[in-house]
């Protein structure tokens, strides 16, 4: 596993151009079945694909901490709010609240989530392949390819089934 998540990077900077101009004319005119049709590559995908044996998403990048996250997030540890918010998160650029370093410091050695439970919505959304109006998030999932062998995937499939 260790090997393609190495690759990925390089794999989906392959590919960047080519899925650039697929999402652009997704954008344009989107399938009317495009949503069943990502939520079934998603769930096809997610059978095969075990996310305990990769974790890249965890380890590399950070997810957006909406104020319900960190209340409910903050309550699981017996924390005020605003005590989670200084001991792990930063606002960055856009203005919204990040974890303050990478991997996640709530990530196991073994890869399991220690807030699995109550983990933010962007964790438990993750790759967002499986999103309503998926068109409407080209970009993000452009990002993702890169991060997360299965997103890659399901786009390669995609492109392979709904060929533009």
């Amino acid at each position: 596993m260790q090997d393609v998540i190495n690759n990925l990077p390089n794999r989906a900077n392959i590919k960047y151009k080519e899925n650039k101009a697929y999402f652009a004319k997704l954008r344009k005119k989107p399938p009317k079945q495009l949503d069943y049709l990502m939520q079934d590559l998603h769930n096809e995908e997610f059978e095969k694909t075990d996310c305990l044996k990769c974790a890249n998403c965890c380890k590399t990048t950070g997810p957006l901490f909406t104020d319900k996250d960190i209340q409910r997030i903050a309550k699981h540890f017996k924390m005020k709010a605003q005590e989670f918010v200084t001991a792990y998160l930063r606002i960055d650029e856009d203005n919204d609240y990040v974890l303050q370093s990478l991997p996640c410091p709530f990530l196991g050695a073994d890869n399991y989530c220690i807030i699995y439970e109550v983990r933010p919505k962007a964790c438990r959304e993750f790759p967002h392949t499986d999103r309503k109006k998926f068109h409407q998030i080209s970009n993000l999932t452009l990002k993702n390819v890169a991060i997360c062998p299965a997103a890659y995937n399901i786009v390669e499939n995609m492109k392979n089934r709904l060929p533009l």
